[in-house]
């Protein structure tokens, strides 16, 4: 018989801060993940009371101290944990941070600006979440003038490699004959979708800046720098995956 105590074991290593939900799962169809000393298959569940679970041969636990920071990523750095190119990773710009953060969602590497990282699995997950339509706000520059044609389509949803785009929002900030800056809101995740959709139209992307997420933005944070988030601004994530902000409690 389930035991109410009982939860998958993808999500409780998302909540220790391994990693993001997905690449929880990756890990256990790896055979890098036991528990109780014993390989175990994806779906498989424990109780978190009981159960032993290691990854890698290290044995985790959930998090008590929860960190959440914003950093301002610079071109040529790739949001992942390690790069088996030894590519330099966000991971490198965070001195002074013991908490095993990771990154929630993705940010490409010729791509600059707002980075989240946390240990909080279950924020990570939520805002990563395609069914909580998260805004990430971004300004993009490109070598050329735009018509209104064009930014009605991207507007309405692009055909990419990955399927149509959903529709978002599209206001030029600044418009020239050379050069058209742009400001993209989406609430999608798929792997370079702006640079995709601009693609599509022939479009030369040469800058591309996160600058919010949630509404919760970058500010003058300088490049490759660093903060911890504030209350506001983590009431305003925890706010857009419908879930409650409760100040050093577990949520």
């Amino acid at each position: 018989m389930p035991n109410q105590n009982d939860v998958r074991l993808q999500k409780f290593m998302a909540e220790c801060g391994v990693a993001s939900r997905r690449k929880c799962e990756e890990l256990i169809e790896e055979g890098k993940v036991k528990v109780n000393g014993h390989p175990v298959a994806l779906g498989t569940k424990i109780n978190p009371k009981k159960d032993i679970v290691t990854v890698r041969g290290k044995k985790i636990g959930r998090q008590e101290n929860l960190r959440y920071i914003m950093l301002n990523k610079p071109r040529g750095f790739v949001t992942t944990v390690s790069d088996e190119f030894g590519r330099k990773t966000v991971m490198e710009l965070l001195n002074g941070v013991k908490e095993r953060v990771y990154p929630v969602g993705r940010l490409d590497r010729d791509s600059e600006g707002l980075l989240l990282l946390t240990n909080d699995g279950a924020l990570a997950n939520s805002l990563m979440h395609p069914s909580y339509n998260v805004v990430k706000t971004y300004r993009v520059t490109i070598r050329s003038s735009v018509s209104d044609d064009v930014l009605q389509s991207l507007r309405e949803g692009v055909e990419i490699d990955s399927g149509k785009t959903a529709p978002c929002e599209v206001v030029p900030l600044v418009e020239g004959k050379d050069r058209t800056v742009l400001e993209f809101k989406i609430h999608e995740g798929k792997n370079r979708e702006i640079r995709k959709m601009c693609e599509h139209f022939g479009l030369e992307v040469i800058r591309l800046k996160r600058i919010a997420i949630a509404g919760v933005k970058l500010g003058m944070l300088k490049t490759g720098e660093f903060r911890d988030l504030n209350e506001t601004q983590l009431k305003k994530l925890f706010h857009s995956c419908g879930m409650t902000y409760q100040s050093n409690s577990k949520k």
